[in-house]
This record gives C-alpha cells, sequence and structure tokens, in this order.
C-alpha cells in the first residue's frame, strides 16, 4: 500500500477574534493558493489517493476537501478522530487495517507532531526519529499490510516548495 502523510496547509493564526478554539482555525487565502499547487504536484508525483482521511479539525478537513477537488474530486474524503491531534497512534492503525486494508493509495491529513511521530513510528517501530513535516508537506511510505509500526519504507518527504515545482 502507498500511504502518503499531508500536514494541513497555513492556517489562521491562534487568538484571531474570528477563532475561538484551535479545531475551528481555517485555511488562509494564502494557504489555499499554495494547496491548490501543492495539490498539483502530488498528483504528478502518483499520489490519486482512493481514500482521504483527515483530522476533523476544520484546517485539516479543509485540506483534504481541497487536494480532492484539485484532483478531479471522485475521492472520499473521511474524517477520522484518529488523525485529531494527540490521537494515540494505535488507534488510527486500527482503523486503517479494519476499513483501509483493501485500498491501494491512501492520504491521510493532520498535524504535526503526530505525523512526523507517526512516520518515524512505521519505519523505525519508535516514535522518535527526528522527523517533521512542513505546512503543506508530504511523505511518502511503502507499507506492508498489516500496517504495524517497522513495517514501512519511506520513499521520500517532500517540502511544500518542492511539491509546488512540479505542479
Amino acid at each position: 500500500m502507498d500511504l502518503y502523510l499531508l500536514r494541513h496547509a497555513i492556517a489562521e493564526e491562534r487568538g484571531k477574534a474570528t477563532v475561538t478554539t484551535d479545531a475551528e482555525r481555517p485555511l488562509t487565502t494564502e494557504g489555499r493558493k499554495k494547496l491548490r499547487e501543492i495539490a498539483a504536484g502530488m498528483a504528478r508525483e502518483g499520489c490519486l489517493p482512493a481514500v482521504i482521511l483527515a483530522s476533523p479539525y476544520v484546517r485539516a478537513r479543509d485540506t483534504a476537501l481541497l487536494v480532492a477537488e484539485v484532483q478531479g474530486g471522485g475521492v472520499e474524503v473521511v474524517l477520522s478522530a484518529a488523525l485529531a491531534p494527540g490521537a494515540p497512534p494505535e488507534r488510527l492503525l486500527a482503523e486503517l487495517n479494519q476499513k483501509h486494508a483493501a485500498a491501494r493509495v491512501i492520504l491521510l491529513v493532520g498535524h504535526e507532531p503526530d505525523l512526523g511521530e507517526l512516520v518515524a513510528s512505521l519505519i523505525t517501530g519508535r516514535e522518535s526519529a527526528g522527523i517533521r513535516i512542513k505546512k503543506g508537506g508530504l511523505a511518502k511510505l511503502q507499507v506492508e499490510t498489516p500496517v504495524t509500526p517497522g513495517g514501512a519504507t519511506l520513499e521520500w518527504l517532500l517540502t511544500p516548495r518542492q511539491l509546488r515545482a512540479r505542479a
């Protein structure tokens, strides 16, 4: 299975008058503009998911929906509490194995430091490997099913700038 991990695009800063909780932070206009280019670059790199799992936080949900739109629609976007900040990674692995094991390409949209820790866990079996994904950055893993810690190979990790250059 190809498993892609995308950090949400640039979001409004905390503390804006229109944002009352961290979960409600929307994407900025600049974030949406750059994300359109990132999504086009993702498609050129072969990231054409059958399903997109996204954190229910507004910025991650909107990132997932915009990626699906740019890539032509028709991609199922599923909100998953297992991708919310601080959710235990075991919950996400169980969801992948129980509900999405047959998918050949899956995109996960979430937050840092959780995504970097997930990459570390999947490739090393440990949560810490110093991996960080920038806002709009994308990692590609080759994962054996069932998905287990230490059962993946990191194929690449691209910055938003690198993805936009491929658009």
